[in-house]
């Protein structure tokens, strides 16, 4: 299967949509999938909105468990890559990452009560 790299900075803001979850190579008896280095596969629904356009969500496979993501924080996915794929009459394009991180906000501002001396 050929790997497509994908440029994340034509993506716009990328939110996760979907907490990070384990993701199984046999839903039957419950088997985790590993990577080549045996570690766990997560999967994460990322929002992805191009200007102009209306909201996408994509599935994004990415090793090891993504600390800090959380429904709406915007996160960084480094080092997207998507695949065509196909199983009999079925096809689509899944995505996976190397890794997918909360991108830092910085703290508000003080409000104008801030460093005022107040109270009773």
């Amino acid at each position: 299967m050929q790997s497509i790299p994908v440029d994340t900075s034509r993506l716009g803001v990328l939110r996760c949509a979907v907490e990070p979850e384990t993701k199984y190579s046999n839903y039957e008896n419950r088997e985790v999938k590993k990577d080549r280095d045996g570690n766990t596969v997560y999967t994460v629904g990322v929002m992805v909105r191009q200007e102009g356009r209306r909201v996408s969500v994509i599935e994004i496979a990415v090793p090891g468990e993504p600390k800090g993501i959380v429904e709406g924080v915007e996160v960084r996915v480094t080092g997207l890559e998507a695949f065509a794929w196909s199983m009999g009459d079925r096809h689509g394009v899944s995505f996976r990452a190397s890794a997918i991180t909360p991108v830092a906000t910085p703290a508000p501002a003080p409000g104008p009560a801030a460093g005022k001396g107040g109270g009773a």
